[in-house]
């Protein structure tokens, strides 16, 4: 199982220092939408230049454009990028193709999916690399967030990262649906101490 540390942060330095402290604990940094709309791509290249050996992610969440989008990002040092599930078929499949040719992968976003199962059945066939799965903040009642779960890993057997406002206290719940990666954002990003907190998700999943 993979950790990913996203950057959901609007100052790049302070994005940039604080993955210096966690970088040993890290299998993927994500640069997050908000950096890429306050920086640009230059948000990803500053992240390259500081770890060149680290896998990053562009959570570009690419709505069209694709080919151009994609290109771009991949240019910059983006290993992955992220598409949304809701756009067109054609955009996924463009942005798939053009990845490949470059070397990179591409990470399907559920977040506004209209239909999980669908997305994720189509999602092997268009040439997506991994699927990101979202865990609502709040539950609605008539789909718990392991039917929502069963609907995305029934339907594809491609790696599935979840986010999921993942803390130490439910950490144990996302472990049990034993998901390809979990992503950690604030909670580790704003804990009184993120390496110290890295560490404790790192080393739990390596269990």
């Amino acid at each position: 199982m993979k950790l990913q540390i996203a950057f959901d942060i609007l100052e790049l330095d302070k994005a940039i220092s604080t993955a210096h402290e966690l970088q040993e604990y890290a299998d993927i940094f994500e640069i997050g939408s908000l950096l890429i709309y306050k920086y640009g791509d230059r948000a990803i290249r500053e992240f390259r230049t500081s770890f060149p050996q680290k896998t990053l992610l562009a959570d570009a969440k690419i709505a069209d454009r694709s080919k151009e989008a994609v290109t771009l990002l991949a240019q910059a040092g983006a290993d992955w990028i992220t598409v949304i599930a809701g756009t067109g078929r054609n955009v996924i499949h463009t942005a798939c193709t053009t990845a490949h040719d470059l070397g990179k992968k591409i990470m399907l976003d559920l977040i506004d999916a209209s239909s999980l199962g669908q997305s994720a059945l189509e999602a092997q066939s268009l040439g997506v690399n991994a699927l990101l799965f979202h865990k609502p903040a709040d539950e609605d009642a008539q789909l718990t967030f392991l039917d929502r779960w069963d609907m995305v890993r029934g339907n594809t057997k491609l790696p599935i990262f979840v986010s999921a406002h993942i803390t130490r206290e439910n950490i144990h719940e996302i472990l049990n649906i034993n998901p390809t990666g979990i992503i950690m954002s604030k909670g580790v990003i704003e804990s009184a101490n993120p390496r110290e907190e890295a560490r404790y998700f790192h080393d739990l999943i390596a269990q």
